[in-house]
């Protein structure tokens, strides 16, 4: 168990935050094949304050998902602090503030990452978002800017002064990226650092890995992102199936969440084919199934699909 402010979380496997990914149906998806925590995708402080549709689809939101973290991201204190007050109308269990992002779209305008560069404006951020707060805000970091400026820990005692409940940390830096390996000797470093708690991120593929991540940095929690795709099976023990047939209950129940909480599954069938496609990633004959998934057109012939595979797979 971990206690992020007033929230305790069952599990201290949380789901990270993933662009064009964790949304309604699979972040439910991963909470209950285990996730303690899951982060929304990214939304825009700006596009939150003007109402702009695609950023208010991001909010969806329901009680079978709780605990839900809404993530936001920006470089104005005041927008940051404005988007947190209305976020407040939504009830969020935790709000946490984006400065880990490396894509380049986030950090020319001076949010993410590049808040690494910029403690000032970070601090002000991070004051503006929790007064306008009604529940815990947690904030999500890097290691640094570069390998020559690992400035992280400064970033962590200033996150706690300024009332931050916990703090999420990918170990690598701005410019790393997603390449290189996670440093979790900086994670273990934080943790020791300040008194509220850590959640390391970086390089978890598996549950044990997990488990050891946790165990050997001291962190109190640990956050899974790109393996958890085709695999919500991560957030516990039982580890992704073996068979066919245990992937495809898998991978049905999560195209019927898709059917029960998007509003026209048809419009985004091309998203939902490549998340589809890596439930079969290590199995036999996993490519011909992955073709046979991105050559269908429409969202019934894809659920027919699957009816058919499993039919195929028990003859």
């Amino acid at each position: 168990m971990i206690t992020i402010g007033s929230l305790s979380l069952q599990n201290r496997l949380i789901l990270a935050p993933l662009a064009g990914y964790s949304n309604l149906p699979f972040r439910i998806l991963c909470r209950e094949y285990g996730a303690g925590l899951c982060v929304t995708e990214m939304i825009s402080c700006h596009g939150l304050v003007y109402n702009q549709a695609n950023t208010l689809r991001l909010l969806a939101s329901c009680c079978s998902e709780r605990p839900v973290s809404f993530q936001l991201f920006g470089s104005d204190p005041a927008v940051m602090g404005e988007a947190a007050a209305r976020l407040n109308s939504f009830s969020p269990d935790i709000i946490d503030i984006n400065m880990g992002c490396p894509v380049k779209k986030v950090t020319k305008r001076g949010a993410g990452a590049a808040l690494m560069t910029d403690i000032v404006n970070a601090e002000q951020i991070i004051r503006a978002v929790v007064a306008s707060a009604r529940c815990p805000v947690t904030v999500k970091l890097r290691s640094g800017p570069d390998l020559r400026t690992i400035n992280v820990k400064e970033f962590a005692r200033m996150s706690e002064a300024q009332g931050i409940a916990a703090v999420a940390l990918h170990g690598r830096t701005w410019s790393q990226g997603f390449s290189g390996a996670a440093d979790w000797q900086i994670i273990a470093e934080v943790k020791r650092t300040i008194s509220i708690p850590v959640i390391g991120n970086g390089d978890i593929c598996t549950y044990a890995e997990a488990m050891q991540r946790i165990a050997q940095s001291g962190c109190d929690a640990a956050m899974i992102g790109r393996a958890a795709l085709g695999n919500p099976w991560v957030f516990n023990p039982g580890d992704k199936p073996k068979t066919l047939q245990g992937v495809l209950r898998g991978a049905n129940r999560h195209l019927c969440l898709i059917e029960q909480y998007s509003a026209n599954p048809g419009q985004t069938t091309a998203s939902i084919k490549n998340h589809l496609g890596r439930y079969f990633s290590g199995l036999r004959g996993s490519s011909a199934i992955r073709k046979r998934i991105y050559e269908t057109k429409s969202w019934e012939s894809l659920q027919g699909l699957l009816h058919t595979i499993s039919q195929e797979s028990t003859t």
